[in-house]
């Protein structure tokens, strides 16, 4: 044992003293030799690389650089790298690979160029007799029939990480024309001056170097990437043979192959690619931006395929299967069992990713970039393709595209996209409007008009447009749909004495509201009518007498100003367990919170201005879209419970919004209008009103009304039932009726909410 533990002992201390017994660089050299003889000896040109020691000499070569980078300074250059670079191995290596002999040598030269970019810690896209191979190789990726795709991507990723670690060598890897120089020049600088430093611009956007310290093109060795705020490559074409400005832009350069690349059917080769364009595209610096956003093709070539995959998309597409497609994400490939499964899926799901590819890319690139992509996107898909298919004449194309719209609209999230999406759709005019300006925009009056469509599913399918349009982080929805026709005040009547009557319930609200008296149906529809039946009324505590409501017994009033106003003989949600008020309050409260998360920053103010009693009243009109919602609330009763049930949504989202227009044009029952204005509350009157006359001539109301409510709950099986559509409408009402009061009664202050509600 003691012998076996010497002889241990003395083999160990042999491992840790034995001197190299190889000089490197021989090694090195006889490596590349060995390579090089291969071509020299070799008979049979049909032998695949991989049955040769090319692969792993290769293997080799690299072994020795990494080992001699890790055994040296940081601003030292090995005898092996030296040799590599003077020689111009990667020079060579890529014309063997273009030759493709032997067969297969592409893939090996692709992998050894890859392996050497990243596993070297020096700066090399600098050097000429690097970044001149590795744009040789660049132009190699991307032919069509390529075998080698995937080598390709990964090649072409790591070219990007190293931009991405020293975005400087961008200038030397891009190909630009001098004609994309001239024009860059010419767009990113009026006259010449740099506003910051005072210099003359370059191409880039950046100072150009002092006349004094010409910037050169690096040696081949022991040269180090210049500091990141140093200025671009030069100017002036014949400072240097290798200026890209002496070089011409072609089809296959680096942008070019990436997007080619991205169409591959190879999902990790496409998602490789995608993953190298954001790399370059979210570089931080505005001259690497400009260089992008004018110098290559990017924009255009992002946009060109949106439009593709959309031209792609099969006309027999079925709406309903676009509005319930879920939200796409590029990065996520979504597994097999939780794909939609219909005829057209997968150009389906092909657009909305590379839709969301270049959201993600606009919100991830710098503001120069991002404003050139979606101007381009704007250009080719929303007006050369969209617009045309959203106005044209064909229903069953209205319904697929407008749904496809529906679709990009939840699939968009950058500020920069969607504002430019909702310029496209809604313009961006903020006058209030007049009822016969119908050709503003074009594209949002017909929009609007079609929510008011004589087709009831083009109807729906539009009003689901905007209750998407409506979910969107974007005050310009409200601002442009709405508020800037309610910000006059012009539907209030000024107050008496010059005080504000916008919160009128000082008064008995049934005896001094112009609205009520003035509406025929109201005087019949409430006498001898009992309230206090099923439906518990809200309570809020409070003295008994005071000489103003305190703001909780007006918010009391508004809440049960709704729930009185469906008759009881018109409801049904007592005799089903589950359909009660407070099942609205919990939802009206999610939905505020959500809403209210998106206005945080809009700075809405607290109140509406008052309207002065001088001012003679203006004629109101409410704008294109409520006067189609309150259109639409007037024919409830005839309409398809879809339908009813997409217009009542639209509008509770608009009443929960925060804004104090909005709650009191929508929520207060005591406003007093102008002549010939509406609210909601005097169009939810008149159709209570057109119910009553109704339900006189229909037999047993009450009990078929109770049947269809539980049909539509399941509770039932379905069986023909006369007035179906009229029952079905008393229902919607009821509910939205409920819905209304649960969101006025979330307005409350939190703390007064929860004290109230106990």
């Amino acid at each position: 044992m003691d012998m076996l533990n010497k002889l241990t002992s003395l083999f160990q201390q042999a491992l840790e003293t034995r001197e190299p017994s190889v000089n490197l660089q021989d090694s090195f050299v006889d490596h590349w030799k060995g390579i090089t003889n291969y071509y020299i000896e070799t008979t049979d040109e049909s032998k695949p690389v991989r049955q040769t020691d090319i692969p792993w000499r290769l293997k080799q070569m690299l072994d020795i650089l990494v080992y001699e980078e890790s055994h040296q300074e940081v601003e030292e250059t090995g005898p092996c790298m030296e040799y590599l670079l003077q020689h111009k191995i990667l020079e060579t290596l890529c014309t063997l690979g273009k030759a493709q002999y032997p067969p297969g040598m592409s893939q090996q030269v692709l992998v050894f160029f890859a392996k050497v970019l990243a596993q070297i810690q020096k700066p090399m896209l600098h050097i000429i007799n690097v970044y001149r191979p590795v744009q040789k190789l660049i132009r190699l990726c991307g032919l069509p029939g390529s075998e080698t795709e995937k080598e390709e991507s990964q090649f072409l990723h790591v070219v990007c990480l190293r931009v991405k670690k020293d975005p400087y060598v961008l200038n030397y890897i891009l190909e630009i024309s001098k004609e994309a120089l001239s024009h860059m020049s010419s767009s990113t600088s009026d006259d010449g001056v740099d506003d910051e430093t005072g210099g003359a611009s370059s191409p880039y956007g950046v100072p150009s170097p002092p006349s004094s310290q010409p910037c050169t093109v690096p040696s081949p060795c022991n040269q180090r990437v210049p500091h990141p705020d140093a200025p671009p490559l030069p100017q002036n074409p014949s400072a240097s043979p290798a200026s890209p400005a002496t070089l011409t832009s072609p089809d296959t350069g680096l942008i070019q192959v990436l997007v080619h690349l991205s169409k591959s059917q190879k999902s990790r080769v496409s998602l490789r690619a995608m993953e190298s364009l954001v790399l370059l595209a979210s570089l931080p610096q505005e001259d690497t931006a400009v260089l992008l956003a004018e110098g290559t093709p990017l924009c255009h070539l992002l946009a060109q395929r949106l439009c593709e995959l959309y031209r792609l998309l099969p006309p027999t597409l079925d709406p309903a299967d676009i509005h319930s497609f879920p939200v796409m994400e590029w990065r996520t490939q979504v597994g097999a069992e939780e794909k939609p499964s219909f005829t057209g899926s997968e150009q389906v799901e092909t657009f909305f990713s590379w839709l969301d590819f270049c959201d993600q890319l606009i919100k991830d690139s710098p503001k120069i970039l991002a404003a050139k992509l979606t101007k381009a996107i704007h250009q080719q898909w929303l007006m050369g393709i969209l617009q045309p298919q959203l106005l044209q004449m064909s229903e069953a194309g209205i319904l697929t595209h407008t749904a496809l719209l529906c679709g990009s609209v939840r699939q968009i999230n950058s500020p920069a996209l969607l504002e430019e999406l909702l310029q496209f759709l809604l313009g961006s005019d903020t006058q209030g409007e007049q009822c016969t300006d119908t050709h503003t925009h074009t594209l949002r009056y017909h929009l609007i008009e079609r929510c008011d469509h004589i087709s009831d599913e083009i109807s729906i399918s539009s009003l689901r447009l905007f209750e998407e349009l409506l979910r969107k982080p974007s005050r310009n929805v409200l601002t442009n749909l709405v508020l800037r026709n309610l910000e006059q005040c012009s539907y209030r009547l000024p107050a008496p004495g010059g005080g504000d009557e916008r919160h009128g319930v000082e008064a008995d609200p049934l005896d001094d509201s112009v609205e009520l008296e003035e509406d025929p149906f109201f005087t019949d529809m409430y006498s001898d009518r009992e309230f206090s039946g099923s439906e518990t009324l809200l309570s809020l505590p409070g003295p008994q007498k005071e000489p103003r409501p305190s703001p909780q017994t007006q918010v009391a009033d508004v809440v049960n100003s709704f729930l009185c106003l469906v008759p009881q003989e018109a409801k049904s949600s007592q005799h089903v367990q589950g359909a009660g008020y407070d099942t609205y309050v919990h939802d009206a409260h999610t939905l505020y919170k959500e809403c209210a998360a998106l206005s945080l920053d809009w700075g809405w103010p607290d109140s509406p201005k008052p309207v002065e009693t001088s001012s003679s009243p203006s004629s109101f009109y409410e704008g294109h879209f409520l006067k189609v919602l309150f259109d639409r609330i007037a024919r409830i009763l005839e309409q398809p419970y879809e339908l009813n049930l997409q217009v009542t949504s639209v509008l509770s989202r608009l009443a929960v919004f925060p804004h104090p227009l909005l709650h009191e044009y929508l929520l207060n029952p005591y406003i007093s209008l102008t002549p010939g204005a509406r609210s909601l509350f005097s169009m939810l009157v008149r159709v209570i009103g057109e119910l009553m006359q109704r339900i006189q001539h229909i037999p047993n109301f009450t009990e078929k009304l109770v049947h269809v409510r539980k049909q539509l709950m399941g509770l039932e099986e379905e069986t023909m039932v006369d007035h179906v559509t009229l029952l079905r409408g008393v229902i919607v009402l009821e509910e939205f009726c409920k819905e209304l009061a649960a969101i006025s009664f979330i307005k409350l202050p939190m703390e007064e909410q929860y004290a109230s509600h106990d």
